[in-house]
């Protein structure tokens, strides 16, 4: 058995990763306790590489491609092993195979909140996730820093370190941005593009290349969302005295749904208009506290002024028709009802 072990170690002559496993991004080839002999053979395949390691120590790398093994091919080696000239006798080397291809389509996300110092809003606290994409470039570097004399390195063992970086490399994207946060929100692609350039010199030190970065959404926690969406409903609602016409409107559109139409309204669209008046009277008085101090309030008309005094009707109703808050139809058939009244009174 002792001398079969010792011919087995003579006769390690081709090197190969013959069926690479997809998750794993390094593999060492078992050596054992054996040895590779002079003018071996070795195999890399396409999107692999393979590195000697004598003693921990990176040495020769070697792309895809068919190679025999000696003093000329191994120019690292050979200076670490002190060959000065051929060697004749099998020498012992860790072989480690490196899978290049790219590793598509790996997520990732914020799984908590990112504290970042926006220019409009001060800090705020946002959500984000995508996708990327990177391979193995720099086996060497990647030994170094990353998998070390491990046997086996996946990819599912190096993706939750990533993650952490493109988090921490967030925050200083917003930072150093100067872009507004809902700028950067609305504009993927720009923030896609900062964050790419931040993350390559971050792989880059781990022996990676960054191939491609996205985001693909960009979102506040529900509550901030909610504060947001009201000084957003501020900004259009604009002028509160036009937001009040708006709103009276609304609610004799509502009215001339029901039973009677508008028409049977027409008696109490001074009661109508006068809340109108009244709402927009809270609204000046809200910004202008002072002046509704010093001027006294406007009477609210009842129904009984409102029947004294079908003018002012039909002139509150034109008033509406030339603002676009009833339609004419709306219009003609409320006069209508107007004069009818005013007739017949007359009678």
């Amino acid at each position: 058995m002792a001398l079969f072990d010792f011919i087995k170690k003579q006769f390690i002559d081709v090197i190969q990763w013959p069926n690479p496993d997809e998750r794993l991004l390094m593999w060492r080839f078992p050596m054992q306790d054996e040895e590779i002999q002079n003018g071996a053979s070795l195999t890399v395949r396409e999107a692999q590489m393979a590195m000697f390691v004598d003693e921990g120590v990176t040495a020769d790398v070697f792309g895809a491609g068919r190679y025999t093994l000696n003093t000329q091919t191994l120019p690292v080696l050979t200076n670490l092993k002190n060959w000065d000239k051929l060697f004749q006798s099998p020498f012992k080397s860790d072989v480690y195979f490196f899978n290049t291809k790219q590793q598509l389509a790996r997520k990732w996300g914020t799984a908590q909140s990112v504290t970042v110092r926006d220019s409009e809003f001060g800090a705020v606290q946002l959500r984000s996730f995508g996708m990327y994409s990177y391979r193995v470039n720099d086996p060497a570097k990647f030994f170094k820093e990353v998998t070390g004399v491990a046997a086996a390195y996946s990819g599912e063992e190096l993706e939750a370190q990533l993650r952490n970086i493109v988090v921490m490399q967030l925050a200083t994207a917003f930072g150093t941005s100067g872009i507004p946060f809902l700028d950067m929100a609305a504009n993927q692609v720009l923030l896609s593009q900062k964050m790419a350039e931040l993350l390559a010199a971050e792989f880059a030190k781990l022996g990676l290349i960054l191939e491609n970065f996205t985001v693909e959404s960009v979102s506040l926690p529900e509550a901030i969302q909610a504060a947001l969406d009201k000084k957003i409903s501020m900004g259009v609602i604009g002028d509160l005295g036009r937001y009040a016409q708006y709103q009276t409107a609304e609610a004799i559109t509502k009215a001339a749904e029901n039973e009677g139409g508008l028409a049977g309204i027409g008696a109490g669209i001074g009661v109508g208009a006068g809340v109108g008046q009244t709402m927009a009277g809270a609204m000046a008085g809200m910004l202008q506290p002072n002046q509704a101090q010093a001027a006294p309030a406007n009477p609210v008309q009842t129904p009984a002024d409102s029947a004294e005094d079908p003018q002012s009707k039909l002139a509150k109703l034109k008033t509406l028709l030339d603002e676009g808050l009833i339609s004419q139809e709306d219009y003609n058939q409320a006069k209508a009802e107007v004069l009818k009244k005013l007739i017949g009174k007359d009678e």
